[in-house]
């Protein structure tokens, strides 16, 4: 008999927390707040600016920031090229990246 190591839980940043957008410019702005202490941890340790990059890529044109927000448990990430020229000048219908927040709550998150 061979001992099979248990899956490891998966969520989603929608399982642990809301998402809200903004835009600056071309930058698309995202700020996820955590619905608890333990969705905080685990958020503040496993997303990161890159895990965010990559799962917007190929419409990032620059290093992607995190910023932990100081007396809040929130995270806000800073997405340049996101919006492709901002609202006056990108050709889509969501310039401000409203939408966008939908899909960083369906980025996956393992925990363990």
């Amino acid at each position: 008999m061979s001992a099979e190591m248990p899956a490891m839980p998966r969520r989603t940043v929608d399982d642990l927390a809301d998402v809200r957008a903004g835009d600056k410019g071309d930058t698309l702005m995202l700020a996820v707040f955590p619905r608890s202490a333990e969705a905080f941890a685990v958020l503040r340790g496993r997303l990161t600016g890159e895990v965010v990059g990559a799962h917007f890529a190929p419409l990032v044109t620059g290093e992607v920031r995190r910023h932990v927000v100081a007396g809040l448990p929130a995270l806000v990430f800073r997405l340049p090229g996101v919006l492709g020229g901002g609202v006056t000048g990108s050709a889509t219908l969501d310039g401000h990246g409203k939408t966008l927040s939908y899909h960083l709550l369906t980025l996956e998150i393992t925990s363990g």
